[in-house]
């Protein structure tokens, strides 16, 4: 897993298409603003564990291949 740091109003870029922005931080809640092509779905963890019915395991040791 990357871990990178942002201020409010900061943005990342995730190949030339995805633009995540920190819109602003109140406590242990951050407010982000995605911009992604239509074609790109974009969901909260939950809401994704709902629709596909399935659980989604973490990177945990960062090594990045999942286990």
């Amino acid at each position: 897993m990357l871990i990178l740091t942002r201020r409010v109003g900061e943005t990342l870029v995730i190949g030339d298409a995805i633009e995540v922005t920190v819109l602003g931080v109140k406590g242990n809640q951050v407010r982000l603003g995605i911009k992604a092509p239509k074609d790109v779905t974009v969901h909260r963890e939950e809401v994704y564990q709902r629709i596909h019915g399935e659980t989604v395991h973490h990177d945990t040791d960062g090594s990045g291949d999942g286990g």
